[in-house]
């Protein structure tokens, strides 16, 4: 028997759905506004910004960003031809290819950076006070831990999209 959502869950869930879906447009139509690129270039950029050597195996990256191999390809297809990304065969398997940022990359993530900060706090961080904000990130990571494979992606994961590092 299904267990249907309560009047305030209810209005909590869509709440909830429609803010993330605009809270997403908006980073997605700041980010393309002020630096020229989606959400989703922006965050492969910051993905091998922050590898070894800034670059990443093709699976690598689709396994950060919970996509499918074939739309990986298709980013990296146009992050090349805006020179921010070179492919490159890898030495340890005939089929496998890398993605390596290069310098060109590098500066327009410099120049994208501040522009997308700028957004995530107007949009996201400024409006909430901290206990607000320790709360939806606690909220954060319980969704993410329940929604992908395991903890340890999800805590690697939010590592890698917060900066910070296993010590």
């Amino acid at each position: 028997m299904t267990r249907w959502l309560t009047d305030d869950e209810q209005r909590t869930w869509r709440a909830f759905g429609l803010a993330s879906r605009l809270l997403t447009d908006r980073l997605e139509r700041d980010l393309l506004a002020g630096a020229g690129m989606p959400v989703t270039y922006y965050e492969l950029l910051v993905l091998l910004s922050e590898a070894p050597e800034r670059t990443l195996r093709m699976s690598e990256l689709a396994h950060w960003t919970h996509s499918k191999p074939s739309r990986i390809s298709h980013a990296v297809n146009k992050l090349e031809q805006a020179g921010w990304v070179r492919r490159e065969h890898y030495a340890g398997d005939r089929r496998g290819w890398l993605a390596v940022l290069t310098d060109e990359g590098l500066a327009a993530l410099e120049t994208a950076a501040p522009l997308h900060v700028e957004s995530v706090r107007a949009h996201l961080i400024d409006l909430l006070p901290p206990e607000q904000l320790r709360r939806l990130g606690d909220i954060s990571r319980t969704l993410l831990q329940h929604l992908t494979e395991t903890g340890q992606d999800t805590q690697q994961s939010t590592q890698q999209s917060t900066g910070q590092a296993e010590e």
